[in-house]
């Protein structure tokens, strides 16, 4: 975005997250907001999430019943970010495939033109294992080092070959790189094992990405605080989730590397799930108090809002946003 486009007073919500995503002053108004996932569609809207949805006989569709479904999953997500003042739309084509991303993409500019920034999945690094996988994976990395590397070179390469794809339709803005690294009581796998099998392929895929054009969002649950420098050296655009669960200070990592990254999240998901209004209250305060200072902070929760979680404390956390979220 150009900087002429910042001296405006009355952005789009996709140009103030671009504003954040850049790092830029402050303007008057309120912090671009936005959540990975709002499942609580059926609870706001009566519909099932895009993503809960079976389609087992997707296969079988004509292509008008296929046109129909991918017409109502942009539907949803556009109703979600309008009501719930997104400034950002993350779509989860389903079932996941290129053709299904990119006919959302195009739903989704027709539908709304350049009001909202739009981002895919795009990781391509090692996570953390489901439990009955971590054993495996560690024996992998201790008795095939090189092999496990070159395995995390070609996702990269594939990664990349698939934003240039995506790059070369136009209409998205960025990806937002999910694989989680961390539990709350630290990185599954330690400082060097991470400096060796993650750092330099999350690096090279968010310099691909970059290059191409496109935003980067970086995000990992639980105490990422061990590995902070290493995910602040790869150069996202952004940070997320900031997880107070897992011992994550927003004011201390703002601090640190505020002034290189823009920062998203930090407002507890287990007050919202199981705490006190007033808990609630304190953690989406705290949240804007010390990520706002400057610009570079998007409003949200420390991981997305599930199934499950109330949906009167999620309008809570966004009447605080509404009252106190606000520049000037």
């Amino acid at each position: 975005m150009q900087d002429s486009g910042l001296k405006k007073t009355r952005l789009t919500p996709r140009e103030r997250f671009v504003a954040a995503l850049e790092r830029k002053p402050p303007l008057p108004g309120r912090v671009p907001h936005f959540e990975l996932v709002f499942y609580l569609t059926m609870e706001a809207f009566g519909k099932v999430h895009p993503s809960q949805r079976a389609y087992a006989q997707w296969g079988q569709m004509e292509e008008r019943e296929r046109r129909l479904h991918l017409n109502e999953m942009a539907d949803i997500y556009i109703m979600t970010a309008a009501r719930y003042e997104h400034s950002a739309i993350f779509l989860h084509p389903n079932p996941d495939s290129d053709d299904n991303a990119l006919r959302l993409i195009d739903l989704a500019r027709e539908k709304t033109g350049d009001r909202y920034f739009l981002m895919l999945r795009g990781d391509a690094t090692y996570s953390l294992p489901s439990g009955d996988k971590i054993e495996e994976f560690a024996y992998r990395l201790a008795d095939e080092p090189e092999k496990m590397k070159e395995q995390a070179d070609n996702r990269v390469n594939r990664a990349l070959e698939r934003a240039a794809r995506l790059r070369d339709h136009g209409g998205l803005d960025g990806f937002a790189l999910c694989a989680d690294y961390c539990f709350n009581n630290g990185p599954f796998l330690s400082p060097a094992q991470f400096s060796e099998f993650v750092t330099p392929y999350l690096a090279r895929l968010t310099r691909g990405y970059r290059d191409m054009g496109f935003y980067v969002i970086k995000h990992t649950d639980g105490n990422i605080m061990p590995i902070l420098d290493q995910l602040a050296q790869t150069q996202p655009h952004a940070l997320h989730s900031l997880d107070p669960q897992g011992g994550v200070d927003i004011a201390e990592v703002k601090k640190l590397y505020g002034k290189g990254l823009c920062l998203i999240g930090n407002v507890s998901c287990a007050m919202l799930d199981t705490g006190t209004d007033e808990q609630v209250v304190e953690s989406a305060r705290y949240a804007l108090r010390h990520g706002m200072p400057g610009g570079g902070y998007i409003y949200s929760t420390s991981n997305c809002v599930y199934t499950g979680m109330p949906l009167k404390r999620y309008e809570l956390m966004l009447d605080v946003w509404r009252k106190e979220g606000n520049y000037w």
